[in-house]
């Protein structure tokens, strides 16, 4: 199905092309933790830090079972999530935001898969306190972008490279 131009207005954004795929692969391999925002079931945002690994542009974060972040996503699997980290100049400014779906990942093989990648980014972990948990004992979910905002100040105060994601 070819994508409407009031699709890419609804979206925000354009084609990816394959400098900003790579300026996006970069940026979430350069970090491991982001934040994520979901809606709260009186329909205030909840935004919290959480860690992630990537394959590809599909992020795996975990959670508890029983959280209010898990109880949200049950509920409503939209997403806004920010990946950047703190710089001493402005305009040094660079990271990601996201405008996407996160699903609980109900295949065993594929949250083995992503709890393995998430240790896979804590390569300086020693050890654990605890038995790193089984994906019976945690939500794990995979979180898929509709939309990547791009921000890279070192390109001009403010400068956002939008780009739609095709479903």
């Amino acid at each position: 199905m070819q994508e409407s131009s009031i699709q890419r207005e609804f979206l925000g954004g354009t084609k990816m092309d394959q400098a900003i795929e790579d300026k996006i692969q970069t940026l979430l391999e350069q970090h491991r933790t982001m934040t994520l925002a979901t809606l709260r079931p009186d329909g205030w945002p909840q935004a919290t830090t959480v860690g992630y690994a990537n394959d590809g542009l599909t992020l795996y974060f975990l959670c508890g079972p029983e959280s209010q972040k898990a109880a949200n996503l049950a509920r409503d699997s939209r997403v806004s999530l920010t990946i950047d980290d703190d710089t001493a100049q402005v305009m040094e400014i660079t990271g990601l935001s996201m405008a996407a779906r996160a699903e609980r990942v109900v295949d065993t093989a594929e949250a083995e898969k992503a709890l393995r990648l998430l240790m896979q980014r804590y390569p300086e972990q020693k050890s654990l306190p605890a038995q790193m948990p089984k994906p019976s004992d945690v939500a794990v979910f995979r979180v898929r972008p509709k939309v990547i905002s791009v921000l890279d100040y070192t390109q001009g105060f403010g400068h956002t490279d939008l780009v739609a994601i095709p479903t």
